[in-house]
């Protein structure tokens, strides 16, 4: 069988949501063992979102395959001992519960290292561990509000929250690059250590150009719905036939391009109006009549045509459907079916394309699915299992 980089490493995670299961999904497409500790008769909340895959959550199933699920009741001491149990072969322990759930049960990142020293832990959490918002509920919209995102999304009159969990996303990808990083300098220290990942301050580093922007020039970038608010011309325009175009110029270059090759109008390049992208911000209502009144006599597909033969970067707007069986998906070959409860699902290969590693895209787990075998393997007998199960301890 061929080897993924993260074979052979276990990973417990006590996640929920989006953030923490979007870190340990990539972990377990590179090969890493994930055991995904759940609540018993509910699990995670994410389960429950919808039911519009055959049954299952949308969510769900684009976060947890691959894994295995435990159910446990951690507000019962056996509970808290199987973790226990499991962390102490474990290499990476995740949690993203509400702030000081794991330091009520007793699961504090000292006394896990010290019982299993190479243990690399991860938090997971809204805000962080310290400082006045610590103990606040954090959910993907309320901290686009917080972190001033919305305030910069939308258009002119109302702002608008990004279309994805992007504070969990963002949130998800630096827990699960500084667990990488963390594996790494295990190897050359022989220790474990602890990383902390906030939403607030992921989605901060995401701020960085408005961040900047609004210290140095004293406000805030506009709310621009599609446009750019420093770029120009930069976004949507609309076609003859009602086709919507986006098009971005970045560079003087390219504005000469632009203007001689697309609008057919040379001259318009040296407008004094537009001869810089400052400029053209300033005078953006000038410069977009002027792009109209070429637009608005050419049908979509001839604006494209003179966009690609100016290599003027452009895209048309196409909606979720039309990405689902977009040619460059299908031509690359990127999906793949994925095992369920209700049959195979598509899915889409993870992006990071690895020479010679092909990602682990196992089977979505059925709530507890795996509680049996998993403490099993931790020496607990059938008769005590089946205890527990009447108690609602799994």
């Amino acid at each position: 069988m061929l080897k993924r980089p993260l074979d052979g490493l276990t990973v417990v995670s006590l996640e929920q949501a989006v953030a923490a299961p979007f870190a340990t999904r990539q972990l377990a497409d590179l090969g890493a063992r994930v055991i995904k500790v759940e609540r018993p008769g509910v699990g995670d909340f994410a389960r429950s979102y919808d039911d519009v895959v055959k049954g299952l959550s949308s969510h769900f199933v684009w976060l947890n395959r691959s894994k295995e699920s435990l159910t446990l009741n951690l507000k019962r001491p056996e509970g808290v001992d199987v973790i226990r149990k499991l962390l102490l072969k474990a290499d990476i322990f995740v949690q993203n519960l509400t702030p000081g759930a794991t330091r009520r049960l007793g699961l504090t990142d000292d006394l896990l290292r010290a019982e299993q020293p190479r243990l690399i832990v991860c938090n997971l959490s809204g805000y962080g561990a310290t400082g006045p918002y610590r103990n606040r509920k954090a959910y993907d919209l309320l901290v686009q509000a917080e972190s001033g995102l919305l305030s910069i999304t939308g258009t002119t009159e109302s702002p608008a929250k990004v279309g994805v969990s992007v504070a969990d996303i963002a949130a998800g990808m630096y827990a699960y690059s500084g667990i990488l990083t963390a594996l790494y300098t295990r190897e050359q220290t022989g220790k474990g250590l602890t990383i902390e990942v906030s939403m607030f301050e992921a989605i901060g580093e995401w701020l960085g150009f408005p961040l900047h922007y609004t210290m140095h020039r004293g406000t805030a970038p506009s709310r621009s719905g599609a446009r750019h608010a420093t770029i120009a011309p930069y976004g949507p325009f609309s076609a003859a036939d009602g086709e919507v175009v986006y098009l971005g110029v970045q560079n003087e270059r390219e504005w000469s391009q632009f203007c001689g090759e697309v609008l057919r109008s040379a001259a318009l390049s040296d407008d004094f109006r537009f001869q810089s992208n400052s400029r053209r911000i300033e005078n953006t209502v000038a410069l977009d009549r002027e792009i109209e009144n070429v637009f608005s006599t050419l049908s979509g597909s001839e604006i494209i045509r003179r966009l690609n033969s100016a290599s003027i970067a452009n895209a048309r707007l196409n909606s979720i459907e039309q990405f689902l069986n977009h040619e460059q998906l299908l031509n690359r070959d990127r999906w793949q079916d994925v095992d369920s409860s209700v049959g195979p699902l598509r899915s889409l290969i993870p992006p990071v394309n690895m020479e010679g590693v092909v990602p682990r895209m196992d089977r979505i787990p059925d709530l507890g699915e795996h509680t049996d075998c998993i403490l099993e393997e931790l020496s607990y007998d059938p008769e005590t299992v089946s205890k527990w199960r009447a108690s609602g301890i799994v």
